[in-house]
C-alpha cells in the first residue's frame, strides 16, 4: 500500500529534479499531490460541428485535414495554417512559431481539435489548439479537462501525467476518515471517489459529486477546528471580574449617551468579563458606530477590578488617537495610560516597559510593539486588538500570552457578512454595533469619470472651503509600497497647488513620514490650519475631524469596496452635510457596478456582501493571513448553502462530543489536526 506521507521525489516517475519544481507548488508529499486540486475544468466533451461554432468560445471539433500552409509575415514570426473541414463547413487551425507542426498533418487524416474560435462572417480560425488523432481514449479532447494552478517550469500536461501515473497504481488506497453517519446523512461520496474524479472526471455528474464531497469536507474541517479551538479557550478558567460602580461614573462623565447598539455590546462584554471563563469576543461595527468608547469602558472596568489592560492598533496614528481619547476620558478617574510605539526613543521605551512591569501603567496602548518579548505586564486582565483583520490569530494569541488567560476583545470596522465572520472568527462570540450615533447625516456619494475632475476641484472643493469646511483628497493606490505611494502623494500635492489651489493651505500625510510629522499635520488639520489634506490610505482608520465634509478619492476603481467605505467614513463625523466624490478612469462593467454600489448605500454590511460577491473571498479576506487552513475548492460565496450545512453539522458534532473523543470521530479529528498544525499552534484538541 502506498504511503501518502511519502516524500514526493520518491514517488514513481518523479525524482529530485521534478520534485524541486513541485515543491514550488507546495507539493512535498504524495498526499499534497493528491490534494493539489484543479482551479477550474474545461469541458471538451461536447463535440460541435463547424457550422455551430460561436466567436470567442472554446470548442472541440472532429475534422478532416485538407491542406497545410506556412508563411513568415515578419522576422521572428512564422504562421502555420491547417485547412480542415467537416460535413458542415471549413475552418483553419492557426499555429504561431510552430513550423514543426506542418509535418505532423497529412491531408485526408481525421483529427480531434480543441481550441479558441475566432469567427468573422463565414471565416473561422481556431488558435491555441490541442490536436490529436482519433482513438478510443483521447488524452486531451472529448473529456472534462482539469486546469491546475501552475508555476514556472511545470505545465498542465506535467501535472496531469504525474497524477494519472499515481492514480493508476493499484497499491494506492485513499482511506476514508469522514464518520459513516455524516456520509450517509449528506449523501457524500467516498474520499477515494472524490479525489479520483476531481483529477480525472468520468463525467459532469461524477465531477459534481466529487466537488460536493470536497467542498463539504473543507468547510466542516475548518469549522470543527475553529469550534474546538474556541472550546479549548472556553474551558480554561479566566478572570472573574466583579461589578464596579465606578464604571457608572465614567458613563455619566461622557458628553453623549450610548446608542442602544453600544449598550447591548457593552452589556455582552461586561457579562462575559464577570463570568469565570475567559472572554473571546469580536465587536463588529460600521465606520463611526462608536466601538472605541465600548473598548474604553471595557478597559476601565478591567482597571477598576485591579488589573491591567492592553489595546493594540495596526498603525501608530490610530494608536496615538486611542491614547489621546482614552487619556482625556479616564485620567480624571486616576487611570494611568501609556503609549508604546516604534517611534519612541530607547529611553522612552525603557521607561514605559519598566512602569508596565511594575504596574504603574493601568492601560498600555500600542502597535505590534506590544507583542515584543521585552513587554511584561504585572497582571494583564483584558487584551483588545483594533482592526483585527490587520493582525492574525498568532499575534492575537501572542499578546494574550502576556497574562494568565486574560479576556480577549477584538474590534473591526470592516463590516463582514455574518457567515464569513463565523468562518474567519469561528473561535469568537460576535457583538454587532449596527447603529450610528444620533445627529450623523448619511454621506452623499457621487462617482464621476476622470473628464469631470476639473469641475470637482474648481467647484465642489472651493464651495466647501468657502463655507469654512475642510477637504480630504485621497491619493490613488499605486501598489503595496509606502515609498511609491508617498511619492505619488507628493506629486499630487504639487499638481493641486500649481493648477487648482495656489491660494489655499494644502497639507500632506503619508506612511513614510515620521510619527511626529504625521501628528503635527493631523493637529494642524484638526485646528483648521489646513484647508485640504492630501493623504494616502493612512487615514483609512481612526482619523476624526468633524469639520471635514468632503472627500475626493482619485482612481477609485483601484480600491476595494470595503476600503472605499472605510475611507469615506472619515467625513460625515460632524453635524454638517458631507460628500464623497469617487473619480474613476476605468470603463469596465465591474467598475461601473462597484461605483453604483457606493452611490446607492452607506450600509457597510451590504457593501461587504457585494465586495465578497464581486472580488471573491480569497481577495476580500485571504484566510492565510488569519492563520487558517486554505480552502482549495470551497468558495464561501459560491457554496454558501453547503457552508451552512457544514456549520450546522459542526455545531451538532461539537455539542455531542466536545473534543471529538468518540471512536467514530477519531479519524476526522486526526485530519483536523493535520490541517491546522501549521496554522493555529494554540489549538487544543487533546
Amino acid at each position: 500500500m502506498l504511503d501518502l506521507n511519502k516524500d514526493i521525489q520518491y514517488v514513481k516517475g518523479i525524482g529530485p529534479k521534478r520534485a524541486e519544481k513541485l515543491n514550488k507548488l507546495n507539493i512535498f508529499t504524495l498526499k499534497d499531490l493528491l490534494y493539489y486540486f484543479p482551479r477550474q475544468f474545461e469541458d471538451r466533451n461536447n463535440l460541435k460541428k463547424i457550422i455551430q461554432l460561436e466567436n470567442e468560445e472554446k470548442a472541440t471539433i472532429k475534422v478532416v485535414i485538407v491542406g497545410v500552409s506556412t508563411s513568415s509575415p515578419r522576422k521572428g514570426l512564422s504562421i502555420t495554417k491547417v485547412d480542415v473541414r467537416d460535413e458542415t463547413g471549413y475552418a483553419k487551425l492557426v499555429f504561431f512559431n510552430q513550423q514543426y507542426v506542418k509535418n505532423a498533418f497529412k491531408p485526408g487524416d481525421t483529427i480531434l481539435v480543441f481550441g479558441k474560435v475566432k469567427k468573422e462572417f463565414k471565416k473561422i480560425e481556431i488558435s491555441s489548439c490541442e490536436v490529436e488523432y482519433l482513438t478510443n481514449s483521447p488524452k486531451n479532447t472529448c473529456k472534462i479537462m482539469p486546469i491546475y494552478p501552475l508555476t514556472y517550469g511545470v505545465s498542465n500536461k506535467d501535472i496531469i501525467g504525474i497524477i494519472k501515473n499515481v492514480l493508476s497504481d493499484e497499491s494506492l488506497v485513499i482511506k476514508e476518515y469522514m464518520p459513516k453517519h455524516i456520509i450517509d446523512k449528506y449523501k457524500l461520496c467516498s474520499i477515494d471517489y472524490a479525489i479520483r474524479n476531481l483529477h480525472n472526471p468520468i463525467s459532469k455528474e461524477s465531477l459534481k459529486i466529487a466537488l460536493y464531497r470536497i467542498v463539504f469536507e473543507e468547510f466542516l474541517i475548518l469549522q470543527l477546528g475553529l469550534f474546538l479551538f474556541k472550546n479549548g479557550v472556553e474551558e480554561s478558567d479566566g478572570i472573574k471580574f466583579e461589578e464596579n460602580k465606578k464604571l457608572d461614573d465614567v458613563l455619566t462623565s461622557l458628553p453623549f449617551k450610548l446608542t442602544k447598539a453600544q449598550n447591548r455590546a457593552l452589556n455582552e462584554i461586561i457579562e462575559d468579563m464577570q463570568c469565570n471563563k475567559a472572554m473571546n469576543r469580536l465587536v463588529q461595527g460600521d465606520v463611526g458606530s462608536g466601538k472605541t468608547v465600548v473598548a474604553l469602558l471595557s478597559l476601565a472596568h478591567c482597571v477598576f477590578n485591579g488589573f491591567q489592560g492592553a489595546l493594540m492598533a495596526p498603525t501608530e496614528i490610530l494608536a496615538e488617537q486611542h491614547y489621546i481619547s482614552l487619556t482625556e476620558t479616564l485620567k480624571p478617574f486616576g487611570i494611568n495610560i501609556e503609549l508604546l510605539v516604534g517611534s519612541l526613543t530607547k529611553k522612552q521605551k525603557e521607561s514605559v516597559l519598566e512602569k508596565t512591569k511594575n504596574k504603574e501603567v493601568d492601560i498600555l496602548i500600542g502597535t505590534h510593539a506590544l507583542i515584543e518579548d521585552k513587554v511584561e505586564f504585572n497582571n494583564l486582565g483584558l487584551v483588545i486588538t483594533d482592526e483585527q483583520h490587520r493582525f492574525g490569530v498568532r499575534q492575537r494569541s501572542k499578546l494574550s500570552e502576556k497574562g494568565e488567560n486574560p479576556d480577549i476583545l477584538v474590534m473591526t470596522a470592516t463590516p463582514i457578512p455574518r457567515t464569513l465572520a463565523l468562518i474567519l472568527y469561528g473561535d469568537l462570540d460576535i457583538s454587532i454595533i449596527d447603529e450610528l450615533p444620533p445627529g450623523r447625516q448619511p454621506i452623499e456619494t457621487i462617482a464621476i469619470d476622470k473628464s469631470k475632475r476639473d469641475r470637482a476641484y474648481n467647484s465642489l472643493v472651493r464651495k466647501e472651503v468657502e463655507k469654512g469646511r475642510q477637504v480630504y483628497i485621497v491619493c490613488p493606490l499605486v501598489e503595496e509600497s509606502e515609498a511609491i505611494e508617498a511619492k505619488a502623494a507628493v506629486d499630487l500635492v504639487e499638481e493641486l497647488k500649481l493648477e487648482y489651489f495656489s491660494d489655499l493651505k494644502v497639507g500632506l500625510l503619508h506612511g513614510k513620514m515620521k510619527p511626529s510629522e504625521k501628528d503635527l499635520i493631523m493637529k494642524s488639520f484638526k485646528n483648521r490650519e489646513i484647508d485640504i489634506l492630501v493623504s494616502t490610505t493612512v487615514i483609512e482608520v481612526g482619523v476624526n475631524v468633524p469639520n471635514a465634509t468632503l472627500m475626493i478619492i482619485e482612481n477609485a476603481e483601484r480600491f476595494g469596496l470595503a476600503q472605499l467605505h472605510q475611507l469615506r467614513g472619515r467625513v460625515g463625523r460632524g453635524s454638517h452635510k458631507s460628500y464623497c466624490i469617487l473619480i474613476y478612469a476605468s470603463k469596465s462593467e465591474v467598475c461601473k457596478q462597484r461605483m453604483s454600489i457606493m452611490e446607492e448605500t452607506n450600509d457597510g454590511f451590504k457593501i461587504s456582501e457585494k465586495d465578497l460577491e464581486i472580488r471573491g473571498p480569497g481577495e476580500f479576506f485571504g484566510t492565510r493571513q488569519h492563520g487558517l487552513p486554505e480552502l482549495k475548492v470551497a468558495n464561501i460565496f459560491k457554496h454558501m448553502k453547503i457552508l451552512k450545512l457544514a456549520q450546522q453539522e459542526a455545531r451538532y458534532i461539537v455539542s455531542e462530543d466536545r473534543k471529538l473523543q468518540n471512536y467514530e470521530n477519531q479519524l476526522i479529528k486526526k485530519e483536523i489536526m493535520n490541517k491546522f498544525e501549521h496554522s493555529i499552534k494554540e489549538i487544543s484538541l487533546n
